[in-house]
Parts: structure tokens; C-alpha cells; sequence
């Protein structure tokens, strides 16, 4: 079972609400690149996108009135 650290996903965002919506947002995106390309999607698209904001590939980008 996949178990990401979460503190340390939590580290560059303000709260787990941004990192939700965040998470989501880069697995749509992930989804749609495949789609596009025709490509199979052999990992989850959620655990693809939790591995890239975990190895700081994909950053959370949030309002300043947030920060």
C-alpha cells in the first residue's frame, strides 16, 4: 500500500485543503497528457501525482492572501 510521508508533503503548503486540491489538479493533468498522447496509464494517476510533489517535481502554487 502506497503511505506517503505527510508531513513532509506538508512542508510547502499551508494546509491539507491545498495539498488536496493540488493533488487532484496534477492528477487531471496527468490523466489528460495520456489521453492526448494515447498513452496506457499504468500507475494510479492520484499516486503519480502524490510521487511528484513528494520528490518536488510538481510544486503546489497558492494565493498570497493564503501565505
Amino acid at each position: 500500500m502506497f503511505n506517503p510521508d505527510l508531513k513532509k508533503m506538508l512542508e510547502n503548503v499551508n494546509s491539507r485543503y491545498s495539498l488536496v486540491v493540488g493533488t487532484a489538479k496534477r492528477a487531471r493533468e496527468i490523466r489528460d497528457e495520456a489521453i492526448e498522447k494515447e498513452e496506457p496509464v499504468e500507475e494510479k494517476t492520484v499516486s503519480k501525482a502524490i510521487s511528484e510533489i513528494c520528490d518536488g517535481k510538481y510544486v503546489i502554487s497558492e494565493p498570497d492572501e493564503l501565505k
